[in-house]
Order: C-alpha cells, then structure tokens, then sequence
C-alpha cells in the first residue's frame, strides 16, 4: 500500500465553488455563519455536490494496541487498563460510547496490537490483530517494516468495509496506554521539532513522570536521526516503524484508504492527529479530506493541525481520545450542512 502509486483525486473545486456562491448568497449578513459556512464549504467540496448531504451515516473505529514503552514509566496508568477498556468499548460503556450513542454514530473497536488474548471476546475484534504490544520506540524500532507493511494494509481493509457499509463520514478512534508517547514522536519527527517543545501530560502525569517522557521521547527521534544522517532522508513508513506502533499504523492506513475513496474523515485528539501527518506525508494531499473534530490539551496535536492546515471545531479541553471529541463535532458538521442546504437564499426573499 505505501508504495502504490497514488490514487487520489482532491475534493471537488467545482463544487467548493458552487458551495461558496451559495453561502454568500444566503439570507444571512455576510460572514455571519462563521466557522459553520466554511465548514459547510468543506463538505461540498468532499462530498461532490452543493449543496451538501447532512452526513447520517457516521462510523468510527477504534484502533486498539499496547506500546512497549509504556513500561518505562511514561503514563499514569498501567497497561493494564487497554484490555478492560477494549472491553468496556465492546459493551458499549466509554465515554465514546455514550457520546455516539447520543449522537447516532457507529463505533467498532478492534484489537490491533492489545498486549493481552482477550478471550471470551467477539472474534471479529481480534480479526485484524497484528502482534500483542510493541517494542519499546527509544531503544529499539516499534515494528518491523513487515508488521508495519500489514498495519497499513489492515486499516485500508477496515476503511473498505466501513465506506462499504455505507460511512458518509468516518472517525478514527484510539486505545492504548502509553500511546501519546509514539504519537507525539511522529510528530515530533515530523516537524523537525525537539522533544521538549511538543510533549504533553497524556493520561495527566506528574511533573517527574513527564521530564521522563521527554527524554524518551528524544532518545526515540535521536536513534531515528542518526539512522537518516548514515542512510539518508527516510520514508515516511520507515518513520512509522520506527516510532509508531501496529494500532497507529492501521489507523494511517484507514485514513489514506478514506481519503482515495473519497470518504471524509473528522480527526480527533493527538493520535488521530499524528496518524493524520502521517497519511499526508504517505499519501501528499490526503489532508484535504479531513477536518479537526476538536483541540485537545497535547501541543503536538495543535502544531500538527498547524501543520496540516486545519482549525479544530470544539476547543473543550478535553482529553479522553477514544475518537470522542471528533464523535462531540459530530452535531457541528451536521449542522453546517443542514445550514447550506436549508436556509433560504437571499434572490428568493420577497423584498
């Protein structure tokens, strides 16, 4: 997959155009949709068509996996906590569960790279399971190229059954403690940046925790640095390898199969953030296909959406992951297509 020749056909310019006249012609004072009529825009845009459909068939998955260096002390909580979240997301109790609920949206989780059997569970969770966990990113690569290779290629496989399933907007979500830490990595890596200028609390570490993880954080991008300066520039999957993880992996594949199928993607905190630079980087231009559902408190996130040119719709705080703030946007796109779509133009008001 990441070496196929690119397949991808930007948004429709055709209809973006369409979308703008429209806005501007609406029975609204100029600008005074904000936000909401560039966002309606967008969906044109992605969608083919002005105005835009309101996106009822709404899916995230949930990419779960361990990550090796979350046994070196850089999250708040044991690894653990991944399996009986894996679980609690198969009952339907997360956070993501209630907000999707609420807001009428498909979540599936699937194990990618859990370090645990999760017996007893539906196989069909465990049907795209790469390895359990993943080496340690500051002293060794996370995943061989071939496990890498397969990540990829899963998550395309997921995108493909979810659009097939017919997702008119698709989410990507995550599970896994200790996963800020490869995900600030890539971004990291990915900016040219240290460390030190990117690396957030995660789970809500103490101050001695997370000197920790800047520190491994850096040993990480200086073990990949010094194996660029000796090869050369390194592609973007070899990156992955090195600092990301199998669940990681999987979602950039999901994101790169979204976006040359045409299919929108609302990206959600720091992990999906990552994987999204991730996907721009593998597949140039993918960015066009996704929005930011939410800021969350990690600055490698807001440098990356800096980066991929995108602005956030909801700045709360928040911190969960799990795809839950991109499923809380979820009302705002709704309500910028039903927006564009419904509100009546101005040359049709009797004045």
């Amino acid at each position: 997959m990441a070496d196929a020749m690119s397949t991808l056909t930007p948004p429709s310019a055709q209809a973006r155009t369409a979308a703008a006249e429209r806005l501007a012609g609406l029975a609204t004072p100029a600008g005074a949709l904000g936000r909401l009529g560039e966002l309606g825009v967008w969906l044109a845009a992605v969608q083919g068509q002005c105005p835009p459909l309101v996106p009822q068939n709404v899916r995230a998955v949930i990419f779960a996996g361990d990550h090796g260096v979350a046994a070196h002390g850089v999250s708040a909580y044991p690894a653990a906590v991944t399996p009986a979240m894996v679980r609690t997301f198969a009952a339907g109790r997360a956070g993501v569960s209630a907000l999707a609920h609420t807001h009428d949206v498909h979540v599936r989780v699937l194990d990618i790279a859990v370090d645990d059997d999760l017996e007893g569970i539906d196989p069909d969770v465990q049907r795209f399971k790469i390895r359990r966990s993943s080496e340690p990113l500051h002293l060794t690569d996370a995943l061989t190229m071939a496990e890498t290779q397969a990540a990829l290629e899963a998550g395309a496989r997921i995108a493909a059954e979810e659009i097939a399933a017919g997702a008119q907007l698709l989410i990507s979500g995550d599970m896994g403690i200790g996963n800020t830490t490869p995900a600030t990595a890539l971004i990291a890596m990915s900016l040219g940046m240290p460390a030190v200028e990117v690396t957030g609390r995660g789970t809500g570490i103490d101050d001695a925790a997370w000197e920790h993880k800047k520190d491994l954080i850096q040993q990480g991008l200086d073990r990949v640095n010094a194996r660029a300066d000796q090869d050369g520039e390194l592609r973007p999957v070899e990156i992955l390898a090195a600092l990301g993880g199998a669940d990681l992996a999987a979602a950039v594949g999901f994101m790169v199969a979204a976006a040359r199928a045409g299919v929108p993607v609302l990206l959600d905190g720091v992990i999906a953030v990552a994987c999204a630079v991730m996907a721009d980087r593998i597949e140039p231009g993918a960015a066009a296909w996704f929005a930011a559902g939410h800021r969350s408190t990690e600055p490698a996130q807001s440098l990356a959406l800096d980066k991929l040119g995108l602005e956030p719709l909801l700045d709360l705080g928040m911190r969960l992951g799990e795809g839950s703030g991109a499923v809380a946007a979820v009302p705002v796109v709704r309500s910028a297509a039903a927006l564009l779509r419904d509100v009546a133009l101005l040359s049709e008001l009797a004045i």
